[in-house]
């Protein structure tokens, strides 16, 4: 992959500051951003042609008396073209309304090392490496069982940089990298198809096993072949890393969101210090994580990632934070400000949101459950009510446990309840850690959750 220079991007930041504040504005920043990447697919278990997609931006914030104003280019190497999106930007702004609560945007504070996530291995793959890859997931998956069969999946490799300036002195460049692979199965048994079953890998260093994923992807679609009917009652539950990620993210991180909390739209308002899970756990949210996912030096304003304590054995410190709700309560930012690349206005959202792992491996996890269910995939997780936590979800499948042993597969149970009642009745945590998009965790082992059987 050819790739645009530091030098390149920083240069190209500071000169739009420049422009910015010379044609009126009284603040101002550039956001550069480059992502490239390649990817193979997987349809109807064959390996069908890869692309390269390249994407290059500019976007531009001002500010002029207190009102903001935002434009983005994807033309960066014309300056006509540049200078015009400042202007864009600068009639976003007068012909906005002012802000009383805007104080500034991000002031220049020293940056930590982000570790592990830079591969040049993964720079130099070539669309014929990722075919290969995909190929060993097939061939994984279909030497588990032959009534397996592959439906979708696919593997990319990314590289992503972004430089940023602003008024206030910020400065920084980060780069980064990403391999994955996915593969999605069913199983086929005479008339019986199973539900589609899942399985992925990522990384920041070229360090994935796609023989797993296709192995692991297969066994869970064999695994539901075999199915039974579940009573509505209340019972426990293990929960995956897929059902958490899911879960999670539209009760529980959006609720310890400082936007959501200064609107009043948080079940946490005026909770810090008070508890708000069961002691067994701690959250961090850590945007300095070692190899995560979500991993980098800075965020979208320039304020440098950190490790922030959310929640300690149960008890709420803390909020998600970006410059703006941070100065509207005298704080500082805790690096959470986040872009859709250069399409967007920085907004709030957890990094690498990590839930501390406990010491049970998943086959002592499992062995406690003398009746209960272990959930993998959910759907409907998106209509659950930020504001109260109650969700209603459909997991499928969902897997039976009886006397500690993982046994036949349901389809269509229901879960329903409230994600601050269910966290208060986590009584054991995997030790099986692992990265799933912004969050790293492992099984959890929830008491007294309510199940509506099919």
């Amino acid at each position: 992959m050819a790739t645009l220079e530091k030098d390149q991007m920083l240069s190209l930041a500071e000169s739009v500051v420049a422009v910015a504040l010379r044609k009126g504005a009284a603040e101002a920043e550039a956001y550069v951003y480059e992502g490239q990447s390649i990817n193979t697919g997987i349809e109807r278990g064959q390996v069908t042609k890869g692309n390269k997609i390249v994407d290059r931006g500019l976007g531009i914030r001002v500010i002029v008396n207190r009102a903001v104003g935002f434009a983005y280019t994807n033309t960066i190497e014309e300056q006509n073209t540049v200078e015009e999106t400042v202007l864009r930007a600068l009639s976003a702004a007068r012909a906005s309304k002012p802000d009383p609560d805007w104080r500034g945007l991000a002031e220049k504070k020293p940056y930590s090392v982000a570790e592990k996530i830079y591969d040049t291995k993964i720079l130099e793959l070539r669309a014929e490496d990722l075919v290969n890859v995909a190929f060993k997931m097939l061939d994984a998956a279909t030497t588990v069982d032959k009534r397996v069969f592959p439906v979708e999946g696919g593997v990319g490799a990314v590289y992503l940089s972004n430089a940023i300036a602003n008024s206030s002195g910020i400065e920084g460049f980060d780069q980064g990298t990403i391999i994955e692979c996915s593969l999605a199965t069913v199983a086929k048994e005479g008339s019986k198809v199973t539900p589609v079953c899942f399985e992925f890998n990522a990384e920041r260093s070229y360090d994935i096993d796609a023989n797993w994923v296709g192995k692991e992807a297969a066994r869970l679609a064999v695994s539901a072949l075999k199915t039974e009917r579940i009573e509505t009652k209340n019972t426990k539950l293990i929960l995956t890393q897929f059902a958490l990620q899911d879960l999670l993210y539209f009760t529980l991180i959006n609720a310890l969101k400082a936007d959501n909390v200064q609107r009043g739209q948080s079940a946490l308002k005026g909770k810090i210090g008070e508890k708000v899970t069961s002691e067994n756990i701690t959250i961090y949210d850590d945007g300095l994580f070692p190899g995560g996912l979500r991993t980098a030096t800075f965020d979208g304003e320039g304020a440098p990632h950190q490790k922030t304590l959310l929640i300690e054995k149960g008890i709420l410190r803390n909020f998600l934070y970006d410059n703006y709700t941070a100065k509207k309560e005298n704080k500082a930012s805790t690096g959470n400000a986040v872009r859709a690349g250069y399409l967007s206005t920085p907004f709030i959202e957890s990094t690498n949101f990590h839930i501390i792992p406990g010491e049970a491996t998943a086959e002592e996890l499992i062995s406690e459950v003398d009746d209960g269910l272990i959930i993998y995939y959910l759907q409907g997780a998106h209509s659950s009510n930020p504001v109260s936590g109650e969700f209603s979800v459909v997991a499928t499948p969902a897997w039976k446990i009886k006397k500690g042993e993982i046994t036949r597969c349901s389809r269509g149970v229901m879960l329903a309840g409230n994600i601050f009642e269910a966290l208060n009745n986590v009584s054991a945590l995997g030790s099986n850690e692992r990265k799933m998009g912004q969050l790293i965790a492992p099984w959890l082992l929830v008491e007294n959750v309510k199940v509506i059987g099919k």
